[in-house]
């Protein structure tokens, strides 16, 4: 299954301030971390965030969900505020709003 997590306008501004790689970095690492509490498998795939700050748009791909996903990415927006907000040094509101692009057929 493939989910685009496209960023509010807030979002937008505060992503700004990262470069493509950091944020990969960033989500790749939040979402390491929250698979350990949720049994759900994500990946941030370089060859499809060539273009994260223009698209507005982080693209992941989830292979086994067992989980509640909509709780999982509700967590990982709370998360990924933190180093945002570090470096834009502003309260955030929401950052990212899912959408389902792709779903395995059955």
């Amino acid at each position: 299954m493939r989910v685009n997590l496209k960023f509010t306008n807030k979002g937008q501004v505060a992503v700004e301030n990262f470069n493509n790689e950091e944020l990969i970095e960033i989500f790749t690492r939040y979402i390491k971390t929250l698979s350990k509490k949720y049994d759900i498998s994500v990946t941030v795939p370089e060859e499809l965030n060539a273009q994260i700050l223009a698209e507005g748009t982080v693209k992941v791909v989830l292979d086994k969900i067992n989980c509640d996903m909509d709780a999982f990415f509700k967590e990982l927006s709370r998360d990924i505020k933190v180093p945002l907000v570090k470096r834009l040094g502003t309260k955030l509101d929401n950052v990212f709003k899912t959408e389902v692009v792709e779903q395995e057929q059955n």
